[in-house]
């Protein structure tokens, strides 16, 4: 069974890509939508509430957990994996500076030959300001260049269902402008909650800059990995429920998910 937690909705896009290459594999998903965002908050308050998720998951039943959270996976997943030795913990942030590395070396040359090795990274506040992404891919491949970007706004618009109006891209070009001038030739979504507005984001980054999430990069590992496991229900559950959490849970997953309200402290 595998315990999946995020600040609110974004944390779906993981669940979206794993349930995709492991369909059978039962899934706890908690988005704690009561107390998000969490990109603007302070390390260790996103290393209590993610302690307490954490908590909540293992009394579920599940021994492998995933940080869906960019945020949390900055601050908090070293924290975890300190605390909580007798699980297995995986963050967005690992599988998305792999991911990187992968994209801006050969054999992946999608959008021209050669690659300039110019990565953009964009995310909340907190995770920019972690700079563990810059650390991450630098450490992988030392030549990559790694440009910089918090959009704090689109997590907002994302969780308003903006994803499709004009003041968005205005939005997605103040925030993209600088990378772009970079001419960054990957662009990495460092908050699971922008593959909703992936289309507006590579829209303004233009043809030439491959954008990329780490979610599909975290379900391959995972199904690497994992291969002892049972068949089960998957459970949704939340900090705070509201309709129009469950319209956009259920635009992500393309089906009808039963949610269920769980606070936890």
């Amino acid at each position: 069974m595998i315990g999946i937690f995020d600040s609110g909705v974004g944390g779906l896009t993981v669940v979206k890509e794993i349930k995709k290459l492991l369909p059978d594999v039962p899934i706890v998903y908690f988005g704690d939508t009561a107390r998000l965002p969490y990109g603007n908050k302070s390390a260790r308050t996103i290393q209590r509430f993610s302690s307490e998720i954490v908590e909540f998951l293992r009394d579920k039943g599940c021994k492998t957990i995933v940080i869906a959270c960019n945020s949390a996976s900055a601050l908090a997943a070293d924290y975890l994996r300190e605390k909580y030795p007798n699980l297995e913990i995986y963050d967005v942030v690992s599988s998305g500076a792999e991911a990187v590395v992968e994209a801006t070396n050969p054999p992946s040359l999608k959008f021209r030959q050669g690659k300039a090795k110019k990565v953009g990274v964009i995310g909340t506040t907190a995770t920019i300001n972690s700079s563990v992404y810059k650390k991450k891919i630098e450490g992988l491949d030392s030549e990559i260049e790694v440009f910089t970007q918090a959009c704090p706004l689109f997590v907002y618009l994302v969780e308003e269902n903006w994803t499709k109006r004009p003041e968005t891209r205005k939005i997605a070009r103040t925030y993209l402008r600088n990378l772009k001038l970079k001419k960054v030739d990957t662009l990495l979504l460092g908050c699971t909650h922008y593959p909703l507005l992936e289309k507006t984001i590579s829209g303004v980054m233009g043809r030439r800059t491959e954008v990329i999430a780490s979610g599909e990069k975290l379900a391959k590992v995972l199904k690497r990995e994992l291969k002892n496991y049972k068949k089960g229900e998957n459970r949704y559950y939340v900090s705070d429920l509201t309709e129009h959490f469950e319209r956009l849970a259920e635009r992500i997953l393309k089906e009808k998910i039963k949610i269920e309200r769980c606070t936890i402290s």
